[in-house]
């Protein structure tokens, strides 16, 4: 982190706390998902004008993760695993700043204090959303712009709902489980999308640069990305909630797209199934599994949500196909391999289904159990000839984990889970090869 990022975010903390009343640093925001109990089962914040705009106003809040991991890991023997015991993993921490510019306008930004892939701060992403423009004062606008809401900026993209249910870094509270999916489907990049929301239907579009950073360079191998929703999501009574939803993606190319590899801060489970020579910054995804596409992408999902008073449902199912850019024919293999012929893609299935039961007066407690499964075609490559050649595996990757937690208040939980993952169809003498790990893992985390 710059010496003068350090200065900016100092001085803003200062500022909260001697700065003129106009500003309010606990304001309510319009259009906005609580990082607390509150923002549970939220996905896009609703067109609902709960607020009345009384000025500017300036939120700061945080999320801090402290986990405990009790986990045995195993595998074909053939390569040493890392030497794992029972232990506090690297505490994770997030800082929101959140601004309610003007009526129905606000702005997002969220930076990674700490996390097990960048130890270092690190910002997220930053956007702003339009809910109203009143500020054009044009009554036409407010009637046209009455079921819309734009978001803009370098974001999270509303690929699925699978990454309304994730953690993130230090923010663990909006996941009722440990970790994410096997394949979790997160990316940040640099776009727009158009929401139109009515009577509980859901149509979304959006277009970004198809890249998790900016890049003004190599302009055959990038190409956006365009990706759309169409959903529903309506109460029918005060205790039964039904959403579907199915999205889709696709893109033709990119320097480096990260739709199923994005994250910035690190797997839940730590150092599971890794070499032994394994770091924390270095092997920060273990358990998860990433297809290697940036090329040539189609990917579906579809999630259904339903909850009928403390029961709820979540589910994923989800189909994808894409290249590297070295099946695609874009680069090499490696320094001393001539480019190969365009390779055809390869294609995973993931499927997910968690049931919960939230209790109590406040549904501050809930215990429940989660499957998710992955059948996908990974590539491994033999370099024992000057061209290297591609070998297609179909791998699976199976896990169950059951867990339970407590919101002690609104704004602390604790939670852990006991888990299972089973690996087959890798080759031999690759590490996850007859792969598998389970234990405990426990959290405490706290969101404002």
């Amino acid at each position: 982190m710059t010496t003068k990022l350090i200065r900016l975010i100092t001085g803003l903390l200062l500022f909260l706390v001697t700065g003129p009343d106009a500003f309010s640093q606990r304001g309510e925001i319009q259009y906005f998902r609580y990082y607390d109990q509150r923002g549970i089962n939220i996905f896009e914040p609703a067109k609902t004008d709960t607020l009345v705009y009384d000025g500017l106003k300036l939120r700061i809040g945080a999320n801090f993760t402290q986990g405990f991991q009790s986990i045995a890991h195993k595998n074909s023997g053939i390569v040493p695993l890392y030497e794992l015991s029972a232990g506090f993993p690297l505490a994770m921490a997030n800082l929101n700043i959140d601004v309610q510019v003007v009526e129905g306008v606000r702005v997002s930004l969220v930076t990674y204090m700490a996390s097990h892939h960048h130890n270092e701060m690190w910002v997220k992403g930053g956007y702003f959303q339009i809910d109203k423009v009143s500020f054009l004062k044009s009554g036409l606008l407010d009637q046209i712009w009455k079921n819309l809401t734009l978001k803009v900026g370098h974001m999270e993209i509303n690929y699925g709902d699978a990454h309304f249910r994730r953690s993130d870094g230090g923010n663990t509270f909006w996941n009722p489980f440990i970790e994410n999916n096997i394949i979790d489907e997160f990316t940040t990049e640099i776009g727009a999308e158009l929401y139109w929301q009515r009577k509980g239907i859901i149509t979304m579009i959006g277009a970004t640069n198809g890249e998790i950073q900016g890049s003004v360079t190599r302009p055959a191998d990038q190409s956006p990305s365009i990706y759309g929703k169409l959903g529903y999501d309506r109460s029918l009574t005060e205790k039964i909630r039904v959403r579907l939803t199915a999205s889709l993606l696709t893109k033709s190319s990119s320097i480096n797209g990260t739709l199923f590899g994005g994250d910035r801060t690190g797997s839940n489970y730590q150092f599971v199934l890794e070499p032994a020579g394994a770091t924390v910054a270095g092997n920060a995804f273990s358990g998860r599994l990433n297809p290697g596409f940036k090329d040539d992408v189609t990917a579906v999902m579809i999630n259904p949500f339903v909850k009928v008073g403390g029961l709820e449902l979540f589910a994923t199912l989800e189909y994808a196909q894409g290249s590297t850019s070295v099946e695609n024919g874009e680069i090499q293999f490696n320094d001393s391999t001539p480019l190969i012929a365009k390779q055809p893609k390869r294609k995973f299935i993931q499927e997910s289904v968690d049931v919960l039961y939230r209790f109590g007066s406040r549904e501050q407690v809930f215990i429940g159990g989660k499957w998710n499964h992955v059948n996908a075609e990974l590539a491994f490559w033999d370099q024992s000839s000057p061209l290297a050649v591609r070998n297609v595996n179909t791998v699976s990757i199976d896990r169950l984990s059951f867990g339970a937690g407590w919101f002690i208040t609104r704004n602390i939980l604790v939670k852990g889970e006991y888990v299972t993952q089973k690996y087959s169809g890798y080759p031999a003498g690759n590490i996850l090869e007859d792969g598998m790990f389970s234990g405990v893992i426990m959290q405490g985390t706290i969101a404002f």
